[in-house]
């Protein structure tokens, strides 16, 4: 049965916007979509894991980029229903017992802040009211009356020591040192030496004696002076501390009262009122040199010993959702900083930082998977929180260098989020099969789809998702020709008429150019045009490498006919592709024969260009032809098979269709048209199997006949199976409808022999001359029996 041109209506699917209703014509009156569209999958995994809260039921989303997998994420995350009573504020205070070790504070979500004005306010009053509890005439008339108590008990000893000295001759003075000091009196002066040596020996021995008997009481008296100081000095501080309490009870008190639901609170509370009993002297002390490091504040004057530290305010109407673009460890885990006040260098925990998981603690932590892995220590810090379900602060630096330097040592911190991490296949691949502590962790796969499939529904739900594009970014509005156009960008996008690109981004960026062109020209809205002249200018931006190889078809560079036959030689088709481009381009495939065993050399892979699946393909339809050819004799012929003028790899097998029918045309001498061009796999059964980028190889060879001249019977052989991939350019499709073009589907090698020799194939038992396997047939018997007469 002859093989018949593809009708038009099957090279390209036109949208006809069926699912929408017939007044919507545009999108303006077209409802945005809340959400994205084809991913139903991967949002039921989402929701899964989000329902669990057990540990190690965080996220991996795979997919490519583009899918907008952080786009659904978020859009979802913004209508997950939370539980605020879950969700906490967290502040770092002082450990006024260890210094070195930060406290932890826990309160309701959004009243962290609060909490902190409330002691700024508390510290900042203490500053004015304590001093001024201890200057006023009651605090004074109290401590002078405790000094002039101290003061007639140690005149009272010391006068009575006196007297008793008097009466013995011997006087009681302080010497100009501050010492006590007994001399013998001669009258009303003190001895001389002179006057003491002439005394009698008993005289003198009574003033010794005496002055010893009041040496031993003035030690006594100085003991009890310094017990009554002590005591004065007790009393003095328990004043002080009195005056204090009913103070700090003042101001304490309403504070109490108002968290008096929060245990943490109250309990920090106590332990701050009883601190600052302790340290009165920060807020007594007037020199503001010796005080000033401990107002060393940041902010406001006041003593850096209780401030709060707001380490994370959460909003208690919405569910903590974080994005962190730069996964770094102090980003991620919090850090400690350092501060300088006149030339000391100093910490303490008004200085500690949180990080994103502090931030997202309660909530979701979203980060790509390849910025995780590549900032060193972040992934075991990572695993060490989720495994720990705690936030430990410590110094990155001590534990990379394993110093001895003095650091804070915070407490950790409660941790309950979860992670999604974005990511490739081969990163989640990767892991899986080096990291044993991922599948523990990242228990829940988000897989995003490519494609989605294409009906008149979903084409409907698209264009509400284009609509949401366009009222999100304020666009013009696209009318019907423009969405429909878009619609089949889209399916060319998948490289499938059944399919719709899930590529969101590629779908933005085209609508976004598209606004821009119709913008330019002053139109009001964005029509087809507007779609045609984005992609056009797309294109352009790109397609330098395109032209260069276009123009070596132009110059001859590039060896190539598109009209004639040739023995031995057929025009296969490629796919050249760049970062950013793809674009197809014949290439001329050529097969020689000589005596030998029957085997095809393939030269590609001899010079090692060759690729592991091109190779398998020579291999393939070497099994095929020997099958056909070789089943009776050994085929005396070795076949040289090459890509002509390819000097860079060749890979893949989509050209072993192609190499087949050159190799048979080189067998049985027939020539092969040149106006038809072929692409397509096969298997050891001569069965046509689909290939990739069948759109832009058709495209490349049309462009190719245009610049060497076009004939009317050019075109080009695909396998049947990538018919539903066609979505040519609106040039290619009305050349076809003209009969100037043509595009033939295949289901067999055979059929491409037969469309290309232009005889038909026939089979190995049959030796007419009047079919190609015939007159190969004929050909090898011939160089069989010379063979065998040479022998």
């Amino acid at each position: 049965m002859a093989i018949t041109t593809l009708a038009t209506d099957k090279l390209y699917r036109v949208s006809t916007l069926a699912g929408l209703a017939p007044d919507c014509v545009s999108t303006a009156t077209l409802p945005p979509l809340d959400d994205i569209i084809g991913q139903e999958r991967a949002q039921s995994a989402v929701e899964f894991a989000m329902s669990i809260h057990e540990k190690g039921y965080n996220i991996y989303a795979i997919g490519q980029n583009g899918l907008g997998k952080r786009t659904m994420m978020l859009r979802y995350l913004k209508r997950h229903h939370f539980d605020a009573n879950q969700r906490f504020d967290w502040c770092y205070v002082a450990n006024f017992d260890d210094n070195r070790v930060p406290r932890v504070l826990r309160l309701p979500a959004g009243k962290g802040n609060g909490f902190k004005k409330d002691i700024e306010k508390l510290s900042l009053r203490l500053v004015k009211a304590l001093p001024l509890a201890f200057d006023n005439e009651m605090y004074y008339s109290r401590a002078d009356k405790l000094k002039t108590e101290l003061s007639r008990q140690q005149e009272a000893a010391l006068t009575a020591l006196t007297e008793e000295a008097k009466s013995k001759s011997i006087s009681l003075s302080l010497s100009v040192q501050g010492d006590y000091q007994l001399m013998a009196m001669n009258g009303e002066e003190p001895h001389t030496e002179e006057s003491y040596s002439a005394l009698t020996d008993e005289e003198r021995e009574v003033f010794e004696n005496s002055i010893k008997g009041l040496e031993k009481r003035l030690r006594g008296i100085i003991r009890q002076l310094t017990e009554w100081e002590e005591e004065f000095s007790e009393k003095q501080q328990e004043h002080d501390e009195q005056v204090a309490k009913e103070v700090l009870a003042h101001f304490f008190k309403p504070l109490k009262a108002k968290y008096r639901d929060q245990d943490d609170i109250k309990t920090f509370l106590g332990e701050m009122q009883r601190d600052i009993l302790d340290n009165l002297d920060i807020f007594l002390e007037e020199s503001e040199e010796q005080l000033g490091l401990a107002y060393a504040a940041l902010d406001k004057k006041m003593p850096r010993r209780y401030q709060i530290n707001v380490l994370v305010c959460q909003d208690e109407h919405k569910f903590p959702v974080v994005v962190e673009e730069s996964p770094n460890y102090h980003s991620l885990f919090g850090y400690i900083e350092n501060a300088t006040f006149k030339g000391t260098v100093f910490t303490d925990f008004s200085l500690i930082r949180p990080g994103s998981l502090h931030k997202a603690n309660g909530g979701v932590l979203l980060m790509d998977a390849i910025k995780v892995l590549e900032r060193p220590y972040v992934w075991d810090g990572l695993k060490k929180a989720l495994r720990s379900r705690s936030l430990d602060l410590n110094s990155l630096e001590r534990e990379v260098t394993l110093s001895g330097t003095i650091s804070l040592a915070p407490e950790p911190i409660p941790l309950d989020v979860k992670i999604i991490l974005f990511g490739d296949y081969q990163t989640y691949q990767l892991l899986q099969q080096y990291d044993p502590d991922f599948n523990e962790l990242f228990r829940v796969t988000a897989d995003f789809e490519d494609v989605m499939p294409r009906h008149d529904e979903s084409e409907a739900l698209y264009a509400r998702f284009i609509s949401s594009i366009v009222h999100d970014n304020n666009m013009l509005h696209c009318n019907r020709s423009a969405l429909a156009r878009i619609l089949e960008y889209s399916s060319r996008q998948a490289d499938d008429q059944t399919r719709l690109s899930l590529h969101s981004a590629n779908i933005a960026n085209l609508l976004r150019e598209t606004n821009y062109c119709a913008k330019s020209v002053g139109a009001g809205e964005i029509g087809r045009e507007h779609v045609e002249m984005a992609l056009k200018n797309q294109e352009l931006r790109v397609c330098r490498l395109k032209d260069m190889v276009m123009q070596q078809f132009h110059s001859g560079q590039t060896l190539f006919s598109a009209q004639g036959a040739v023995t031995g030689q057929v025009n296969a088709l490629s796919v050249i592709s760049t970062t950013d481009h793809e674009f197809g381009a014949p290439n001329r495939i050529t097969a020689t024969t000589a005596y030998g065993k029957g085997e095809v050399l393939d030269i590609e892979h001899k010079v090692r260009l060759g690729g592991r699946i091109h190779s398998k393909g020579v291999w393939i339809l070497t099994a095929y032809l020997s099958s056909l050819l070789g089943k009776q004799r050994p085929i005396p012929l070795t076949t040289y098979l090459t890509f002509e003028q390819s000097y860079s790899g060749v890979d893949g097998d989509s050209a072993s269709m192609a190499e087949c029918c050159a190799i048979v045309s080189a067998i049985s001498g027939v020539p092969i048209r040149q106006d038809l061009a072929i692409t397509g796999s096969m298997n050891q059964f001569g069965e046509s199997q689909p290939i990739g980028g069948v759109n832009e190889k058709i495209e490349g060879f049309y462009d190719v006949c245009g610049i060497k001249g076009r004939t009317g019977t050019q075109g080009v052989i695909i396998p049947s199976s990538n018919v539903k991939n066609l979505m040519l350019r609106s040039d290619i499709v009305e050349a076809a409808s003209r009969g100037e073009f043509h595009i033939y589907a295949v289901d067999h090698v055979t059929d491409a022999m037969a469309l290309l020799t232009g005889l038909d194939v026939g089979n190995v038992d049959d030796a007419s001359f009047d079919t190609l396997l015939g007159r190969a047939v004929s050909r090898l018997n011939v160089l069989g029996k010379h063979k065998l007469e040479n022998e």
